[in-house]
């Protein structure tokens, strides 16, 4: 579908960026490229926020985002994170929302889809030594898949009272005015009453849709998806969910369809599915008990007609249990990010489910494109291991895997951890600017740390909750995070792809492990556990499980 062939609309944007759409890359040449675009777009990004009160669409007359804040942001949206430490509505100006904030929902997604894409074609081709042009697969991605489904979402979520407008935000007189007391710039304490509610509103919908359809993460409002503004209804909030795992999970149908192996993407499916049903299974099962220090002290924690019952905390009532333990689970399976719900609030069981998600590689259907080459890359490991027991040189759908996939599959699992596990470290240590913003002390506030660092490194965005992260060391490592979850990963994954791609196919012989069977399928899931499970297990256990046991013995954090 390029050259000729191409829609004019693709053709006018290849012509008017002088990009030549028949010619294919290399591995390294589709990294670059990829790297180029996403430091210019960040760069972009940072200026947006710098001068936002000098840019029009700025009727609430927000100031300039601080320095440190701006390189955070500016991060974080360029790779899919979308880490937030600031309130949306009270920070960034509708301009920047929609020209800077948006427009990255949209190419990073993208670009992630691409990158899946490319994988895929190095999987599938043989003796070739490209793997399509960066350019091409990211105007495909964002006018054939992205911009299609966005117009139509953003429609259906209008439908439901997701808010979509231009116009300043509206106050309104309370009834009882509240008298409040807090610092003032010079950090003395201020009485004012407070006799009016500003309601933030704004492009939400446009917004919504992308945030959630390219597993973004990152909301209009501060509340993100707990906000009736952003996700009204139960109707709104099942869309929103199905949204989130739409394109990570087609994409099992795309690997399957571009190898010619339908089968081997039902079977990687499959092992997506299990472990998602595992994860939400566990949530549920941790926050419908509630908390048995509660019942200790008399409180009724049973489902009845008139309440869900169960813990409660930091959940809205419109969705209750199940649905804020299903949203947790899905938006840290697919690296998505948004929550209807504070995860801070969950029991130490409940919170353990989305850690865990994430320190697992954000694989579980993951984001878009990310998660694909996500688990490409565990595939790899699982297929080098399955060799190993019968002692053959791996293979995977005709492919020899040898020494350097496996090497660079192995980059990408060992960066990952090393990232959250050493600048956790560093903060737990360091009361002066890490453990000074936690709110929870002992285990729980390890919790709000590492998961602030997880969440940041396999590019979630999704915050536990409870910790300051809007301080100079939290913005500026949290965005060195992101940035090394996302690219330090890329890189070793397309030199996978152009390893494989140059390959010869071989015929399966009676000694290939097949990779369309149920034993597939198990041993991914192993490999997958056991990797996160090994390298983890040390630090949950420090937190969350040690919460979890000494909640049991009446103490609470």
């Amino acid at each position: 579908m390029a050259g000729p062939g191409a829609p004019a609309d693709q053709r006018l944007i290849y012509k008017s960026t002088g990009v030549d759409e028949t010619r294919e890359m290399r591995w390294t040449e589709y990294a670059a490229a990829m790297l180029l675009f996403s430091v210019v777009s960040m760069l972009v990004l940072y200026l947006i926020q710098r001068v936002q009160p000098w840019l029009p669409g700025n009727p609430q007359g927000f100031g300039a985002v601080a320095p440190d804040l701006a390189f955070n942001t500016a991060a974080s949206f360029t790779t899919n994170t979308n880490w937030q430490a600031y309130s949306g509505e009270s920070t960034m100006s509708y301009l920047t929302q929609m020209a800077g904030l948006a427009y990255h929902n949209f190419v990073s997604a993208a670009t992630g889809i691409a990158l899946a894409i490319a994988f895929i074609r190095g999987i599938a081709q043989k003796e070739k030594d490209t793997i399509g042009n960066f350019w091409v697969d990211l105007v495909r991605c964002t006018l054939w898949v992205l911009l299609p489904f966005c117009i139509v979402g953003a429609l259906a979520l209008v439908s439901q009272g997701v808010v979509q407008n231009l116009r300043p935000y509206d106050k309104a007189s309370v009834i009882d005015p509240q008298t409040v007391t807090a610092p003032d710039a010079a950090g003395k304490p201020h009485t004012s009453v407070v006799k009016e509610q500003v309601i933030a509103q704004g492009p939400v919908a446009s917004q919504e849709i992308i945030k959630e359809l390219g597993t973004n993460g990152g909301g209009f409002m501060n509340a993100n998806s707990a906000h009736p503004f952003e996700n009204p209804t139960p109707l709104s909030n099942f869309f929103e969910m199905f949204c989130i795992f739409a394109i990570s999970a087609g994409l099992t149908c795309t690997l399957g369809q571009m190898t010619g192996s339908p089968r081997h993407g039902w079977a990687v499916w499959g092992a997506m599915a299990f472990l998602f049903l595992a994860g939400v299974t566990t949530a549920y099962w941790a926050e419908a008990r509630g908390n048995p220090l509660l019942t200790t002290a008399g409180a009724d924690q049973s489902a009845t007609a008139t309440s869900y019952g169960g813990n409660m905390e930091g959940k809205e009532c419109r969705f209750g249990i199940a649905n804020s333990a299903l949203f947790a689970t899905v938006t840290t399976d697919a690296s998505c990010g948004a929550i209807n719900g504070w995860h801070d609030s969950f029991t130490p069981l409940g919170g353990l489910v989305p850690l865990t998600n994430i320190m697992l590689g954000e694989v579980i259907f993951g984001g878009v494109g990310a998660g694909m080459y996500g688990i490409l890359v565990f595939i790899i490991l699982s297929v080098f291991i399955a060799g190993l027991m019968v002692g053959r040189t791996p293979e995977y759908l005709g492919k020899k895997v040898q020494a350097h996939e496996v090497q660079m599959a192995m980059l990408v699992v060992l960066v990952f951890p090393l990232t959250i596990l050493v600048l956790t470290a560093v903060s737990v240590v360091s009361p002066d600017f890490g453990t000074y913003s936690i709110t929870n002390p002992g285990p729980h506030g390890l919790s709000q740390i590492l998961y602030a660092f997880t969440s940041a490194t396999g590019n979630n965005g999704s915050a536990f909750g409870g910790l300051n992260a809007n301080t100079h060391w939290y913005n500026v490592t949290l965005g060195i995070a992101t940035l090394i979850g996302r690219f330090f990963m890329i890189i070793p994954m397309l030199a996978i792809a152009g390893s494989l791609g140059r390959k010869k196919r071989v015929p399966p012989s009676p000694g290939t492990f097949p990779v369309t069977t149920p034993l597939f399928s198990t041993l991914l899931v192993g490999v997958i556990v056991i990797v996160g499970a090994l390298t983890f297990f040390p630090a949950l256990s420090l937190g969350p499980i040690v919460e979890h046991l000494l909640m049991g013995q009446g103490q609470v954090f």
